[in-house]
């Protein structure tokens, strides 16, 4: 076995676990391996069909190289959780911004928010008269993403 391509295999090894422990409470790793080989097919087409370690290593997680590098060659169990936590906020705001932004200008206002309100009420007010009964909610007590908090008369999601 060539030693690129034994380089190769113990780059993805460590890639797989470095990843896994990283991600694993956030991210399906059947999604995580999806990912990966699209960046590897990617990198395989741009470079006809064969890449070299080097560009096997660029194709792999570079955002994590960058972390390193951006934090002196080290980086901590905090830096990197503060990273993923900063990573996961940011793409967690950015779909409440496309969900609520009426304006398409990637801003979140007070009217954005009373609109979104009043098309889930109206979606909800099955017999349009101005209330929500218990027997408008959502049969499987979902709505979207969120779970309906069925011990409660308030309607507050869970």
């Amino acid at each position: 076995m060539r030693k690129t391509t034994k380089l190769a295999f113990a780059f993805i090894a460590l890639a797989g676990a470095v990843g896994s422990a990283a991600y694993a409470e956030n991210v399906d790793s059947a999604k995580m391996r999806e990912r990966t080989m699209m960046r590897l097919d990617k990198a395989m087409n741009d470079n006809g069909g064969t890449i070299t370690f080097d560009q096997f290593s660029n194709a792999m997680d570079a955002r994590l190289k960058k972390l390193v590098a951006d934090n002196g060659g080290k980086l901590t169990v905090a830096q990197l959780a503060d990273a993923l936590e900063k990573a996961r906020f940011e793409r967690m705001a950015r779909r409440i911004i496309d969900r609520y932004d009426s304006k398409g200008d990637g801003t979140l206002t007070a009217d954005d928010i009373t609109g979104r309100e009043k098309k889930i009420f109206a979606m909800l007010d099955k017999n349009n008269d101005g209330k929500i009964e218990k027997s408008e909610l959502p049969k499987d007590g979902r709505f979207g993403h969120r779970q309906w908090n069925d011990e409660g008369d308030d309607g507050s999601m869970q």
